[in-house]
């Protein structure tokens, strides 16, 4: 056996097979094959029933929708392959461990703290969408657009019994979540093809025309709903993963990738899911609009509610209902591991296992509460926008730290706590356009993109700035 597979041994023994604190060792990196699995599994899931018919609530056009997707989704894309695939395998490391050795242990600390938590609300939403197809057999009464607090017992044990499950999954590691969504996603993909073409003979389209104008040239947003246009729908789906992929989370996951080029299979993901299931949703909901039921809600001024579960199952039965179910785990699980890693990061002592079982806790909780799930459009852009600053810190200092004459990795090379030029460069970023958002009445969305520019152009001054007193 060579020195270096017996290090790996040793290494991977030390770190519990996840290597948080050491890059990944080459015997552990795995084929494009696992991330095309992940991300289809990932991508055509829970999160999708929900955003599809939360457009239509919003009003977009047919245009809007289909060609705003087109692009915003490629953005997405390009963001993954050249960004953060190309950073990952260069550094094999955490995203977590990366910030530490830039910003220094007590500032990552509230980073990680945040992103945990958030992540862990993403996934408290994917376990309120399995709950709502779990429900249809004991005829549970399901969540509003406005709700907020749980509706029922019946719905808070139905809860806490996915989120247990998906909890104990996540929780034993990278391979088992890569294993599961390859084992869910063909399944949920095809539950999606099922659903759009159940739901487009349930609205009697025979034609191209007939399909485009089911949404034509859009109407007006559903009450407590804003309004989307062409650049809303191409900016939040590009930024609906900002965390993931400008704000660098998924360097965690591309750091088991052999070469910068499996960033290309995040396509599968935005393709088959925020894009082709986005729109099966879509339908689905515009099939339930036109029932009685959705048509009184409207004439009262009232929202129709938006439940994956009994969508699909009208669409095609208990297919409907377990397609839902996986479909809430696949996002579930790996949003799961994310937050798992990032209060690992914060718990360094505490195993894989256990942080991961808190983070499944404490998405359990958010689950209990539908407003996450509800408001998902809102909330995905501004969990986008708090979290992507952080990723241009990484990004500008791993592509210009010679250009700008900065030390990379400065607070572990100067053994400093934290670095004052990464503190101010996101406050003042976050600070000014949350600001312009607020007063100006701007979408959050378009201001995800300026602020993460500000933020890494002020790390690189700023860096520059104190290095020069330091010295």
């Amino acid at each position: 056996m060579s020195q270096v597979s017996v290090e790996e041994e040793v290494t991977e023994e030390l770190t519990g097979g996840e290597f948080e604190r050491e890059p990944v060792p080459h015997s552990k990196l795995k084929s494009w094959k696992s991330f095309l699995g992940m991300y289809a599994g990932e991508h055509a899931a829970g999160t999708e029933f929900m955003i599809g018919p939360l457009f239509l609530t919003a009003g977009v056009s047919a245009f809007d929708l289909i060609i705003g997707l087109l692009l915003g989704n490629l953005l997405a894309v390009l963001s993954w392959r050249f960004l953060t695939a190309e950073i990952a395998v260069k550094n094999r490391l955490t995203l977590y461990y990366q910030l530490e050795r830039i910003c220094g242990k007590k500032l990552v600390i509230g980073y990680n703290l945040a992103n945990g938590i958030l992540f862990c609300f993403l996934a408290g939403a994917m376990i309120t969408v399995s709950a709502t197809a779990v429900g249809i057999p004991f005829d549970m009464e399901m969540p509003k657009l406005t709700d907020t607090m749980p509706n029922g017992m019946t719905w808070v044990i139905i809860v806490i019994l996915i989120g247990a499950v998906i909890s104990l999954i996540a929780s034993k590691g990278y391979d088992t979540v890569s294993r599961a969504a390859n084992w869910m996603s063909p399944a949920i993909v095809l539950a999606f093809v099922a659903c759009g073409v159940v739901a487009l003979n349930q609205l009697g389209v025979t034609s191209f025309s007939d399909f485009w104008n089911i949404w034509g040239e859009g109407s007006e947003p559903f009450p407590g709903q804003i309004k989307y246009t062409f650049w809303h729908v191409v900016i939040w789906s590009w930024f609906a993963n900002a965390a993931m992929h400008v704000g660098m989370s998924d360097l965690s996951v591309f750091r088991f990738a052999k070469n910068a080029n499996s960033g290309w299979t995040t396509a599968a993901g935005m393709y088959v899911g925020h894009y082709m299931a986005w729109i099966a949703a879509a339908l689905l909901y515009a099939v339930y609009l036109k029932s009685p039921e959705a048509q009184a809600l409207l004439s009262n001024g009232e929202a129709p509610p938006v439940a994956p579960g009994p969508l699909a199952h009208n669409a095609i039965g208990i297919f409907g209902i377990i397609a839902v179910v996986l479909a809430g785990w696949t996002t579930a699980n790996p949003t799961i591991y994310r937050a798992g890693l990032a209060f690992q990061a914060i718990m360094p002592k505490v195993s894989t296992f256990w942080v991961t079982i808190i983070a499944g806790t404490v998405a359990t909780v958010a689950g209990l509460f539908p407003a996450f799930a509800m408001k998902l459009l809102g909330f995905v852009a501004l969990y986008g926008f708090i979290l992507a600053p952080f990723g241009a810190v990484i990004v500008f200092e791993h592509f210009f730290h010679r250009q700008a004459g900065i030390v990379k990795n400065y607070a572990e090379v100067a053994n400093v706590k934290y670095n004052k030029a990464v503190l101010y460069s996101w406050a003042i970023s976050f600070g000014l356009f949350y600001f312009i958002s607020l007063q100006l009445d701007v979408f959050l969305s378009f201001v995800t993109l300026p602020a993460w520019l500000l933020c890494g152009v002020l790390f690189l001054v700023f860096s520059k700035s104190f290095k020069k007193k330091i010295n």
